[in-house]
This record gives structure tokens, sequence and C-alpha cells, in this order.
């Protein structure tokens, strides 16, 4: 019986070799498309986050601007450098305090306190306690040395007893340098901002500060930093703790389940870093950035011009009006919610009152938009 033996043609050798490959190539492929959706994914949480950081300096920036905008008005006040020169201790605590007790009732910010120290460093008066004047402040205030040398206004995240972004303004009487004038915030109000907009902020200072900040020493720590905003959002401890610190603090930016955590350092004035910022944005939040107008900055909701604006009003912050207070109180009033502006446009009217017709059309004429205006001022 002769059995018959199966061969191989050279057509069936040629498609199988065809068909390896075929799976080869496709293999290729599906790696090459996988790693190249891995690379754009990559490209664009890091494009996201430079922007986000980016808005997140902008934001800071107007926080700062706006409390340095505010110290040169209150600095300013004539009542106030009337006790600061008797040394009446006690009007200038109820000068302060009824100042801190308007901002409160009126505006957003709700964590302001104002200080005014003596040209050495002590303290006259402070709007939230009495009982500590005459305290010295400088041997745990490094950044007052700055003052004692040149007497310039000065802004910024600062250690203290707390960390605090303060803005510290010297009263004068001529050339003259009465004191200081210091307008302290929380970070906590600009947290409540960042968080309406569904971003969540970890103020971390360096943990070696805390030998000059008794006032933190219970407060929280994470990973060798003090948290200092006290509304942090609990919710995001485990994964924080949980997180890469090494690749975040290498690459700036970390993304893990869903959360891209950004780093950015925190500087106080001097440009010296005393901890750092950590933004936690959800994977809804960037949907939603990415598709949001990027010249308006999620944290502020004013233009990057209108940004531009209050820093470059630094250098000319009276324009048209008499005094720095006249033109915070009015350009404060369109901010504010109807129902906050009734007692303040009284006093607004009251003062412009004062004005003369031609003053009155210099300001209206250096608005924002320069229109020439006509027509007669009532």
């Amino acid at each position: 019986m002769r059995v018959k033996m199966k061969s191989c043609t050279p057509s069936k050798y040629i498609s199988k070799i065809a068909a390896y490959i075929t799976f080869g190539v496709l293999m290729i492929l599906f790696i090459s498309v996988f790693f190249f959706v891995k690379q754009s994914k990559e490209d664009r949480l890091i494009s996201l986050g430079d922007q986000l950081v980016s808005d997140f300096r902008a934001g800071l920036d107007y926080e700062m601007a706006d409390l340095l905008s505010l110290s040169l008005a209150l600095s300013e006040d004539g009542e106030l450098k009337n006790a600061l020169t008797a040394g009446d201790e006690s009007q200038g605590y109820r000068i302060l305090s009824r100042i801190t007790e308007r901002f409160k009732k009126y505006t957003h910010v709700k964590t302001l306190r104002i200080q005014v120290l003596t040209p050495d460093f002590f303290i006259f008066a402070r709007s939230w306690d009495e009982g500590y004047e005459g305290m010295p402040i400088w041997w745990f205030r490094e950044d007052l040395a700055s003052l004692d040398k040149n007497s310039q206004p000065k802004v910024g995240m600062e250690t203290g007893r707390l960390l605090t972004l303060k803005a510290t303004i010297p009263m004068r009487s001529g050339d003259k340098v009465l004191g200081y004038l210091e307008v302290i915030k929380f970070i906590d109000d600009f947290t409540l901002k960042l968080r309406k907009k569904g971003i969540e902020l970890f103020a971390l200072m360096d943990e070696k500060y805390l030998e000059q900040a008794e006032l933190m020493r219970n407060f929280p720590l994470l990973n060798g930093y003090v948290i200092s905003n006290q509304n942090y959002n609990q919710q995001y401890m485990d994964k924080i703790e949980m997180m890469d610190w090494d690749a975040l603090l290498l690459n700036n930016y970390e993304y893990e389940d869903g959360i891209l955590y950004l780093y950015e350092p925190m500087v106080n004035g001097a440009g010296k870093q005393i901890g750092i910022y950590l933004l936690c944005i959800s994977k809804d939040v960037l949907k939603q950035y990415e598709k949001a107008d990027q010249s308006v900055s999620v944290f502020t909701q004013f233009s990057d011009e209108d940004i531009k604006n209050v820093v470059d009003a630094w250098q000319t912050p009276h324009d048209s009006f008499r005094n720095a207070y006249d033109k915070e109180l009015i350009g404060i009033l369109p901010k504010l919610n109807d129902e906050d502006k009734k007692e303040l446009e009284v006093e607004a009217k009251r003062i412009l009152y004062g004005y003369s017709k031609d003053e009155l059309i210099d300001i209206i004429v250096e608005n924002k938009h320069n229109e020439k205006k006509s027509g007669t001022i009532k």
C-alpha cells in the first residue's frame, strides 16, 4: 500500500510568510499608536499644566496687587496718622477694627487684618486684638530688614508667626516716616476662589520655618511641609501622601487616578523659596479648562490685560483721584453684588460730590477704554 505524502506548495509557503509579516506590521502599528496616544496625552497634560501654572501666577500677582493698592489707600488715612503721631494706641485700634469690619461686611475679603508698626518695628495697633502694643516683631520678621534700609512699599508671601500675604507701606508726613501700615490676608481667601473653579490648593510652607511660626506648630504636616491654608480639602490627603513626590518635583506635575497635580515654588517678597504651592485638578475640570477662553484667567475672572493694568497701576496709583483711598473705594464698587453696594455707594457719592466738574470729567475720560465722553456732570 502506497501512502501519499503532502507537500507544501510554494504558494502556500508564501501565504504563511505574508501572514506573519502582516501580523508583525499590525503589532508594530498597534504599539506605535499606543505610544503615540500616550505621548500625546503627556504633551496635552504638560501644555495644560503650563497654562494653569501661568494663570495661577497671574492670579496670585493680582491678589498681591490688590492688597498693595488697598494698603496704599489706607496708609493715607489722616485720622490714623494723627493717632500714630499722638501715640494714641486705643484710637489706632478702634480705627483699624472699624476698617476691617467694613471690608468683611461689604466685600468678599473675610480674613483681612491690619496693623500699624512704629518706625523701629514695634506694634502700635492691630485690628484683631489689643494688648500687644509695644511688642517688637523684628526678631521673627526677616522681611522687615529691607524696609529699614529703603522704606519702600513691599508685598509678598511672608513667614512670621503665621504664613500670610502681607503688604507693608510706609506712613509719611512729608519726608518723615511715621511708621508702617501693614495689610494682611490669609491664603484661605484665594483657596476658596480656586475651589469655586474646581481647583484645590495646598499652600505648603517648609517645615524649618516652624521655629518662628509658633502659631502654626499644630498645623498638619505633609511630606516635610506645613499645610498653611486651614481650609484645604482633606479628601485629597490620602492620595497626595501616596503620590510619587520625586516625580512631581522633577517634572513639576504628576497625573494619577484622573487628577493632575501641579507644583509651583512658593517664594517670599525677596525671591527666596519658602515652600511650594500644590494644585489639584480633576479630569472634568481639565476638560472645561481646555475648552475655555485662555485669554481669561480661571483664577481671577479678569482678562490678562486687566491684570496687567492692575500691575501697571502700581506706578500711578491715584490717576485723577485726589488720593488712593478714593480710587480704591470707587474702583471696588463694580466688583460687588447689588446688595453689597448700597451703603458703600452712599460714601462714594459723598466723596465724588467734593470733586470739581473738571476732576470728574478727567476720571471718566481715564477709564480703561479711554472713551471720549460728553454731556453734563450733575
